[in-house]
């Protein structure tokens, strides 16, 4: 078993920007919203970000994380996350993420990670580097919410600090998501946010783009 630290030290590589998914090549749908003018300051970006978290796929993704952690089925988790994917753009998100994301894993851990969605891909190294539950889900949901973050204030445009005030006044919610997913079950997983999976079947339609979803 790995020391706390050196738990939070592994969490903290896993969900850096500089580890190696191609998470910057997405905006989720934020893209779409953007240019439709329905997003169009800190305060619009914040209210998105929040509902995405809290009625999305970062509720429903943070829970699949938790069950593949406590030892779920990886195969048939995996088929639901790709399943709950209202778009192709947002599919090629998360599998594309976690193909990424298992092979780095791998080949820098020496250990076997296979190639899921992103969320499920977290949760079999979770397990696999027997890491602490409840950390690894606020950082995956801060990484969610911080990387669209970084894309509204390349979108709108935004200054980095606004993106900055943005991303810490979710960390609340982060966490409180966190503690709920730690011991969800399968039945908890889902939401209802329309208007993003919308945005995100709209977004290949867009005249130009600047990112993959």
């Amino acid at each position: 078993m790995t020391t706390s630290d050196d738990a939070l030290l592994t969490l903290h590589q896993l969900f850096s920007p500089a580890f190696p998914v191609g998470a910057f090549a997405y905006s989720h749908g934020l893209e779409t919203e953007v240019q439709a003018g329905r997003v169009a300051d800190a305060d619009g970006l914040s209210a998105w970000l929040a509902d995405a978290l809290e009625h999305g796929a970062g509720w429903s993704d943070a829970v699949l994380l938790a069950l593949t952690a406590r030892g779920g089925d990886a195969a048939s988790l995996a088929g639901l996350a790709a399943a709950l994917t209202p778009s192709a753009e947002r599919r090629l998100e998360t599998v594309a993420q976690g193909t990424a994301f298992a092979a780095t894993v791998s080949e820098v851990w020496g250990i076997r990670i296979d190639a899921a969605p992103y969320p499920v891909a977290v949760g079999a190294t979770v397990a696999a580097l027997d890491l602490p539950l409840r950390d690894a889900l606020r950082l995956f949901l801060m990484a969610f919410a911080s990387n669209l973050a970084g894309a509204g204030v390349r979108l709108i445009p935004l200054g980095q600090t606004d993106g900055q005030r943005v991303a810490r006044a979710l960390a609340p919610l982060c966490a409180a998501l966190a503690e709920r997913a730690e011991h969800a079950g399968e039945d908890d997983i889902g939401g209802f946010a329309p208007a993003i999976d919308i945005a995100s079947q709209r977004h290949d339609m867009l005249y130009s783009r600047l990112f993959r979803s």
